[in-house]
C-alpha cells in the first residue's frame, strides 16, 4: 500500500520571472500557506522550483481541494519521501506500480543532487528492471498508463504515480490591486476570477439604485463577491448609491443615451474611488458585442470619460464559455438569481450602439454630474468579505 506523506508543488509561469523570481516565489509561499492556514501540523519547505509540504497525517483531499485554488501552482504531486539511495528508491517504486492495475508503466527521474551516483537514465532503467521482473507490466516511454515521478535530492528522494493540473497564472496579488465594476450578473464575478489568476488582487465597487434594486441585490452580489475571494482571501466591495445619478440621466437624456450616459458615470464613479483606495486600474465584465453598451463604438465612447486603463479579462469570450467558467468557479447559480440591479432595472428598449463623445457630453452637461459623483463616492460604504468557509470557521 502508498502512503502518500508529502505534498510536492511545481511552479508554472514563475520559471519566466528573471529578477522578480524570489518574489513571486514567495508570494506563492505565503498564499499557499494562507490557504491551509487552519490545518494543523503541515511543515514547509521552499526551494529554487519547488515547495514541499509534509503533511503529518493531514488529509489529502482537503489539501488537494485547496491547491487546486491557488494561482501560480503549475501541478502538484502527493508523494512519499524515501531515502537517497537506488535501493530504497526502485523498492517504492515497484510497491506503487504492484499497488496499481495499470499494465504499461514509465519511470520519469531528475536528479536536483547531481552528486547522485546514477544519472536520471541510469535511475530510470534500475527502477524499471526492477518493476518489469516482479510484475506483468510492460514499459511504455510513449503514452504509459502509469507514470512514475522520481525526484532525487540530497538527503530525500520524492516518488509519485500523480500529477495534479494547478491553477496556474501568478499569486494572487503580485502585480498590483485593480477595481472590479461587480454586478450581480454572470459575467462580473468570472472576471473577478481571471484578474486574480493573472496575479491581480481585486477590490470592486458595485453600482446600487434604492428603493429600485433590493437588499437582496446587494446580498447577492456579496455572496458572489465572497465566493470568489477564496482566490485571494478576501475582498473589499465598495457600495455606491447610484439613484441620483441614473435618475439625471434619465430626466435628461431619455431612453436611447440612458446606458451610454450610465456607463460614463460609472466609470468616473470607479476612477474616483480607485485613485482612492490605491488601484492601478479599473476593469469589467465587458465583452465586446454582447449588448449595446460593448460594441466598439460604445467602448470608446464610454472610456473617453477617464484616463485610468480599463481592463476588461472577458474582451474575447463568448457567452458560453463565460458560462462554463461561471459553473467551473461556482458562482452561475448565484449570478442567474432573479434580483436586479441597476443596469437591468432601466434596462432601455431602444439603447444608442453608435454613440459620440459629444452628443455624450451635450447630455451631460444639462445637469451637475460632477457633485452627484463627488457625493456617491463620499458616501460610499465598504464591506469586507471573505470565503464562506472562512467566516465558519472564524
Amino acid at each position: 500500500m502508498v502512503n502518500y506523506d508529502t505534498v510536492l508543488i511545481r511552479f508554472g509561469e514563475l520559471s519566466t520571472k528573471g529578477k522578480n523570481r524570489k518574489d513571486f516565489i514567495n508570494r506563492l509561499y505565503q498564499n499557499t500557506k494562507y490557504m491551509l492556514r487552519d490545518i494543523p501540523g503541515l511543515e514547509y519547505r521552499k526551494t529554487y522550483d519547488r515547495i514541499y509540504i509534509r503533511l503529518n497525517g493531514a488529509d489529502p483531499a482537503v489539501i488537494r481541494e485547496r491547491l487546486e485554488k491557488v494561482f501560480g501552482i503549475s501541478s502538484f504531486s502527493f508523494t512519499e519521501k524515501v531515502s537517497s539511495d537506488i535501493d530504497s528508491i526502485t523498492a517504492r517504486c515497484l510497491e506503487i506500480a504492484q499497488s496499481s492495475d495499470k499494465h504499461t508503466f514509465k519511470i520519469i527521474s531528475r536528479r536536483h543532487d547531481k552528486s547522485f551516483p546514477m544519472k536520471s537514465d541510469q535511475i530510470n532503467r534500475a527502477a524499471a528492471s526492477v518493476i518489469l521482473k516482479n510484475t506483468e507490466m510492460k514499459v511504455d516511454v510513449h503514452d504509459p498508463e502509469l507514470a512514475i515521478r522520481v525526484e532525487v535530492h540530497a538527503d530525500d528522494t520524492y516518488i509519485t504515480a500523480e500529477k495534479i493540473p494547478g491553477a496556474g497564472g501568478y499569486p494572487a496579488g503580485i502585480n498590483g490591486k485593480v477595481l472590479l465594476m461587480l454586478s450581480g450578473g454572470i459575467d462580473s464575478p468570472v472576471a473577478a476570477y481571471e484578474l486574480m489568476k493573472r496575479g491581480m488582487q481585486v477590490e470592486a465597487v458595485h453600482f446600487a439604485s434604492p428603493p429600485y434594486t433590493s437588499d437582496n441585490a446587494k446580498k447577492k452580489v456579496l455572496d458572489l463577491a465572497s465566493m470568489v475571494s477564496v482566490y485571494q482571501g478576501m475582498m473589499k466591495v465598495h457600495v455606491v448609491n447610484f439613484t441620483d445619478l441614473q435618475l439625471n440621466i434619465y430626466k435628461t437624456a431619455g431612453d436611447p443615451y440612458a446606458v451610454t450616459l450610465m456607463r460614463r458615470m460609472m466609470y468616473r464613479l470607479a476612477e474616483k474611488i480607485a485613485k482612492q483606495t490605491g488601484c492601478l486600474a479599473i476593469a469589467t465584465g465587458e465583452s465586446v458585442g454582447q449588448v449595446a453598451s460593448q460594441t466598439l463604438e460604445s467602448i470608446a465612447c464610454i472610456n473617453d470619460a477617464i484616463r485610468m486603463p480599463v481592463l476588461r479579462p472577458l474582451v474575447c469570450f463568448d457567452k458560453i464559455e463565460i458560462i462554463d467558467l461561471a459553473r467551473k468557479i461556482g458562482t452561475y447559480e448565484t449570478s442567474i438569481l432573479p434580483f436586479e440591479d441597476c443596469c437591468t432595472i432601466f434596462d432601455p428598449k431602444n439603447p444608442v450602439t453608435r454613440p459620440t463623445v459629444e452628443k455624450s457630453e451635450h447630455y451631460e452637461s444639462r445637469f451637475p454630474y460632477a457633485e452627484l459623483i463627488e457625493e456617491a463616492a463620499s458616501s460610499r460604504e465598504t464591506v469586507t468579505v471573505r470565503p464562506a468557509e472562512e467566516e465558519d470557521f472564524l
